[in-house]
């Protein structure tokens, strides 16, 4: 067969991936490009921009990217870094010393990573902020709440440490971040669709954009508005295409923008005080300044993702990068990257030996009827070379509770307390199973652990309360 003969193919097999992944997950329209050997050798749009009036996707269609733009945060940082201006492991009272004397020490690594334990300037409902919407009343009152966690200790993801970056920025470089950007970023690479759609993301009329839809729980689709405060827009707000942010990750890797020590240092996941890395799942299971990391043995990965909506992701040692952009909040691309590159990585196909880690845990786990799980899990994790995620590992328990297994229960949350022990909510899944079991004193010992390490859970209060009362009746 010919080089262009497989070329087709190949081309083929994206096209029926993405058209099936479109279907199952209600996406109305995808701009798709891929990179590889530092050339673009796909870029393709379908279905529709606007569900409203009928409009399709092309490749000019801008699309709302949300978090994604932290990526540009991140590199904005880093070559504030090369200009000795500061460093990664800076405190961030020395860059800002109005913010609150408990927040100090705190560092420009641990804001990028989610690792800060900063209280969060949203509110947990959408992208709606703590006070009324008010953003220099929600900046005064997120700086008046305490610190949720240990700096350092787990991953939960904060918008707040983003904005702190964003007023870094602005001082360091006497100018608006968001026109930093612009200048050593979109501009140098030559992102003009990117750079006139600026940071508003859907408050401003912008030429060409694609509306944003979210599935309601009847299964039919509804039309996203919302908007970002400027101060947080070092978080989310901007708009791409697909062929853009190509050209970025080609520059990126090219050095356009930084340097070798700089790039590395930009996909360098943080390291927990426990020695793990963490993120939002054993896939995404590091985060570094402002990219997320797929750390495995083969086909390592690095990736930015927005409003579950868009994935940029770039596996270095293989000179491949995909973007995938939608319109649909919750679509995921992120959860079937891997399957695109599977058709340019052939040895990552399932059917070729390539295998989930959890499955396999899960799998050896009940052979061995969870027992010895440490080594289970050391195994597991040497073989692939990953850290598994904190959130699957206590998911993987209810599941178990659910099958009413609860002594195999036991062992999976007992198991996330010694890999995670400086997380309250591995001990207070322990207490809540082994309270089912009515093994209330062992209970009553998970939730004290759970005080330990925050003092103001109110839930474990109430749940030490009671099992005392139940222990007294005994």
């Amino acid at each position: 067969m010919s080089s262009v003969g497989a070329k087709v193919t190949q081309a083929d097999e994206v096209d029926d991936l993405i058209k099936t992944k479109m279907i199952e997950r209600s996406i109305p329209g995808l701009q798709l490009a891929i990179v590889k050997n530092g050339k673009m050798i796909k870029s393709q749009s379908y279905g529709e921009a606007n569900l409203q009036h009928s409009v399709k996707v092309t490749n000019e269609t801008v699309f709302p990217i949300n978090s994604m733009t932290k990526l540009f945060t991140g590199v904005a940082i880093m070559q504030l870094v090369e200009q000795g201006k500061l460093t990664l492991d800076d405190p961030i009272g020395a860059h800002l010393p109005q913010l609150p004397t408990t927040w100090h020490h705190l560092t420009i690594k641990q804001l990028f990573s989610h690792t800060s334990g900063l209280p969060n300037i949203l509110s947990g409902r959408n992208i709606d902020l703590i006070a009324n919407n008010d953003p220099q009343a929600a900046w005064t009152l997120v700086q008046q709440k305490p610190l949720k966690f240990k700096a350092n200790s787990q991953f939960q993801y904060n918008q707040t440490g983003y904005v702190i970056l964003g007023k870094i920025i602005n001082k360091l470089t006497n100018q608006d971040f968001t026109q930093f950007i612009t200048d050593n970023q979109l501009t140098k690479v030559g992102m003009p669709l990117t750079e006139g759609a600026g940071f508003a993301y859907l408050e401003d009329v912008i030429p060409n954009q694609a509306n944003q839809y979210t599935l309601r729980r009847n299964g039919e689709l509804r039309t996203v508005y919302g908007e970002f405060a400027p101060l947080m827009r070092t978080a989310a707000g901007m708009s791409a295409t697909a062929n853009e942010l190509a050209l970025y990750s080609i520059a990126l890797q090219k050095g356009v923008l930084l340097n070798n020590a700089s790039l590395k240092a930009l996909w360098t996941p943080n390291t927990l005080n426990s020695g793990r890395t963490a993120g939002f799942s054993t896939f995404e299971n590091g985060y570094a300044i402002g990219w997320q990391v797929e750390k495995r043995k083969i086909h390592r990965g690095v990736s930015a993702s927005g409003g579950d909506a868009n994935t940029l992701i770039i596996y270095p040692e293989d000179d491949l990068s995909i973007v995938v952009l939608t319109n649909r909040l919750g679509a995921l691309p992120i959860q079937f990257v891997d399957e695109i590159a599977s058709i340019y990585l052939t040895d990552m196909k399932l059917k070729n030996g390539w295998k989930d880690p959890v499955n396999v845990l899960k799998k050896q786990a009940q052979a061995h009827e969870y027992k010895s799980m440490l080594d289970i899990v050391n195994r597991v994790e040497n073989n692939f070379g990953i850290y598994l995620n904190v959130g699957e590992i206590n998911q993987w328990g209810y599941e178990l509770v659910n099958q009413n297994n609860i002594e195999a229960a036991i062992a999976v949350f007992k198991l996330n307390t010694a890999l995670n022990p400086e997380i309250a909510n591995t001990f207070d899944s322990l207490g809540e199973a082994y309270g089912m079991n009515k093994q209330y004193k062992k209970s009553l010992e998970n939730y004290q652990k759970v005080l330990m390490i925050n003092p103001e859970n109110q839930w474990a209060k109430k749940q030490i309360e009671a099992l005392k009362d139940t222990l007294k009746k005994g």
